[in-house]
């Protein structure tokens, strides 16, 4: 994974470009990122294509992801989400959609992803950091707009 700065305001505001190379894990790589640049809040967006993805769907009753596992090569169709704070640590709340050779889409939660043969991100950081807060009925880190 490399990254490069394209744009810097004043105050800590820049833009970034993250490029992800054959192989990379994508969530790890992310939470690495967003820790080196002391990242706390970004809004994330991306186009790629991964060799093997999974997606999840949060089930209510259960407070829990459903897994969706895709082993086969996927074009990212959508990449959107964003970088927040939660206990001082940066996190990943990011969405994808991705398409299979059939033209068939699934989309999710983004909970893991093998990139094969790139993966382009554009991290836009927040003027002020975005924090989460625990949200005991559904087990979620929530955004806390008054933190």
């Amino acid at each position: 994974m490399k990254s490069k700065i394209l744009n810097q305001v004043e105050g800590g505001q820049s833009t970034f470009a993250v490029v992800f190379d054959k192989g990379d894990e994508v969530v790890h790589g992310l939470l690495e990122f967003a820790t080196r640049y002391k990242i706390g809040g970004a809004q994330v967006t991306g186009v790629g294509a991964f060799s093997d993805v999974v997606l999840g769907f949060f089930v209510p009753t259960r407070l829990e992801y459903r897994e969706i596992p895709i082993h086969e090569q996927v074009e990212l169709l959508s990449l959107l989400g964003d970088i927040t704070m939660e206990n001082d640590n940066p996190k990943l709340h990011v969405h994808a959609v991705v398409g299979r050779s059939n033209g068939q889409a699934y989309g999710g939660h983004l909970l893991q992803a093998s990139v094969w043969p790139t993966l382009e991100v554009i991290v836009t950081e927040s003027p002020k950091y975005l924090q989460r807060t625990h949200d005991p009925e559904t087990g979620l880190a929530l955004l806390d707009l008054a933190a």
